[in-house]
């Protein structure tokens, strides 16, 4: 269960215990906010600054209103506007939506409240209730605003010459660090037994945290996945699982031991290979204390601050895995060289580093030759954090879009009652509800255990839903007109993360290729995937047609068609959970658009006549 812990009151960059007044509107010198805990309670309602009020043309043509229209939002309070006396007074204002700030996430998505709760965690919800508050406040939103615009910044010496190798992060990245740490999104679920729904919560709170940025989940999930691996060795784990299991962030290098919490990472591509980790060339020679001495490169390191970093390199007995801390027991840094940080089309708030290993300290985790074996439950772990995270993305874009549409008006009416921006919008809403539901299916199959299911739903639900996400915020994009395309709108910040997650922990080919190899390997995988969309044969012609075509699919196994196979089977699972569990108007709506014999992949808004559009378009609105 999701707790916000108390601490006091410190600097950015430690973590503290006690719950300090809500954010002062002052800001520094710099314009940045102060450096807070997260807030227990709900914040209260306010506007964001005026600089978010600016807004264009819209993408939708003249359309006659419906007669029966969805509910108009309440409107919130806009910032009062300026007199300007004279020739200078030019227009008035007006027609502008109001700022978004302060709803509640959870009242105007249903997809996920529903799925919390039927995977195991409704005792969670009121907690989400409050994190979910806080994402929506002012204060997280310009903290978001603030990581992403002052990125990291790579200090490798001091100012006497030495080395240093340490990233200077900007306070608001601190604070949400701390927000995510402090309600227990990385590696506390791992304190509770199967079966609780520590995990389910967990997922909720990394998606509603994922909304809010996505730059500094990337910490948080390693760190979550860190730990199953970690414990390949109950010696290593004893170390440092207290740490990472910590709901205290404390930031900078320090011996692992003297710190409150820990936070982990892993570092396993090098140049010549890419996602080809076996093509690694880094060695690792064994020393008399049983320790090992790595020396090499690794070409993609993110957040080279945490404190661990997962490994891999070649020892004598080959490929193997390796624990290296940054500082080592005796308080002396550890030999990694950070050489330069990756300058990223997004995620700039995080930091993605170049090191080198100049005779650095490693402990073997796992067998030796086996490297891959064990790095590949953290692999898992963060591939699971990537359909969460790609889904946050979804329905992080399509609130805005729904919001702005909801108060904004053209050509005569509002464009929430024009027909065509329904169906673009109801088409965005069926998008996010799968993905959200199926985020949460897999985390519940994490809490139960269903290692069958996850070894083939988990690669192929990567594969889809990070692969529908740039498209799903570009339609998103375009409901504001021109307005979306400026950096103040917020939308910019999501298009460039949204091609993110697909490409991390294996890109489209390396995921689609994993899920053959689990189709031919492990036959228990294909059983528990077609045991769940079989569930609901004969409730829908067109879902049991795409049955029929998996069934197909999975007997071919051929190499060319696996983004086809992976493509399949994660739809079908979609289907199969909102025929399930969705309301008719959504699972009926879904199925007629994915499943009918011309394929699922045209452009958002081109649903089947018979969709009710206005009842999907409702379902999602933030009020």
């Amino acid at each position: 269960m999701i707790e916000p812990q108390r601490r006091e009151a410190g600097r950015a960059d430690a973590g503290s215990s006690a719950r300090p007044a809500p954010v002062p509107a002052a800001r520094g010198p710099a314009g940045e906010l102060p450096s807070i805990p997260p807030q227990p309670r709900r914040p209260a309602r306010a506007a964001r600054p005026s600089r978010e009020q600016d807004a264009s043309t819209e993408q939708d043509a003249p359309d006659a209103a419906p007669t029966a229209r969805p509910p108009v939002p309440r409107r919130r309070p806009s910032p009062a506007q300026p007199a300007r006396p004279g020739a200078h007074h030019t227009h008035r204002v007006e027609n502008q939506p109001p700022p978004l700030a302060g709803f509640d996430p959870l009242a105007c998505d249903p997809a996920l409240t529903d799925a919390v709760a039927r995977e195991g965690a409704k005792e969670a919800l009121p907690d989400l209730g409050l994190l979910a508050a806080l994402v929506a406040s002012p204060e997280a939103r310009e903290h978001a605003r603030l990581a992403e615009t002052h990125p990291p910044v790579l200090h490798t010496h001091d100012r006497y010459g030495h080395r240093v190798d340490e990233v200077e992060f900007h306070p608001s990245w601190h604070w949400l660090l701390r927000t995510s740490v402090g309600w227990g999104l990385h590696g506390t679920p791992w304190t509770a037994g199967p079966g609780t729904g520590a995990h389910v919560a967990r997922a909720a709170g990394f998606y509603l945290m994922g909304q809010l940025e996505s730059g500094h989940g990337c910490p948080v999930s390693m760190t979550y996945a860190a730990v199953p691996a970690l414990r390949h060795d109950p010696a290593l784990a004893a170390v440092y699982e207290p740490g990472l299991l910590s709901t205290s962030y404390e930031f900078g290098l320090a011996e692992p031991s003297t710190k409150a919490g820990l936070l982990a990472g892993m570092s396993m591509t090098e140049k010549q290979g890419g996602s080809d980790v076996r093509a690694g060339t880094t060695q690792a020679e064994p020393t008399a204390d049983g320790t090992f001495r790595l020396v090499g490169h690794k070409w993609f390191t993110s957040a080279p601050m945490n404190d661990l970093f997962l490994t891999l390199a070649q020892a004598p007995g080959g490929l193997t895995c390796f624990v290296l801390p940054r500082v080592l027991p005796d308080g002396t840094r550890n030999a990694i060289g950070l050489q330069r940080l990756k300058d990223k089309l997004g995620n700039r708030s995080n930091a993605s580093a170049e090191i080198e290993y100049t005779g650095a300290t490693g402990w073997r985790l796992g067998d030796e030759g086996r490297g891959v074996a064990t790095i590949i439950e953290m692999v898992s772990m963060t591939r699971l954090d990537c359909v969460l995270g790609s889904a946050a993305l979804i329905r992080a874009a399509l609130t805005e879009a729904a919001h702005h549409v909801a108060h904004r008006s053209a050509f005569g009416s509002r464009l929430a009652d024009a027909p065509l921006m329904q169906a673009v919008l109801g088409d965005l809403a069926l998008e996010s509800e799968a993905a959200t539901a199926l985020a949460l299916r897999l985390a519940g199959a994490v809490d139960r255990e269903e290692r069958a299911l996850l070894r083939l739903a988990l690669p192929a639900s990567k594969y889809l839903v990070c692969k529908r996400a740039p498209v799903a915020v570009a339609e998103a994009l375009e409901c504001l007109g021109g307005n979306g395309y400026v950096e103040e709108s917020g939308l910019p910040r999501l298009y460039r993360e949204a091609p993110l997650n697909s490409i991390w922990e294996g890109s489209g080919n390396v995921t689609a290729l994993d899920v053959l190899r689990a189709v031919n390997r492990e036959p228990d995988s294909v059983d528990a995937v077609l045991a769940e969309v079989d569930s609901v044969a004969g409730q829908d012609n067109w879902f049991d047609r795409g049955v029929r075509e998996l069934r197909t699919e999975l007997r071919g196994r051929e190499e060319r068609r696996a983004r086809r196979l992976a493509e399949m089977l994660a739809l079908c699972l979609q289907g199969s959970l909102l025929l399930r569990y969705a309301p008719d108007e959504v699972a009926s709506a879904f199925v007629s658009s994915r499943f009918l014999p011309d394929g699922p992949w045209r452009t958002s808004g081109t649903l089947p006549a018979e969709t009710h559009t206005k009842a999907l378009l409702t379902r999602i609105t933030p009020t």
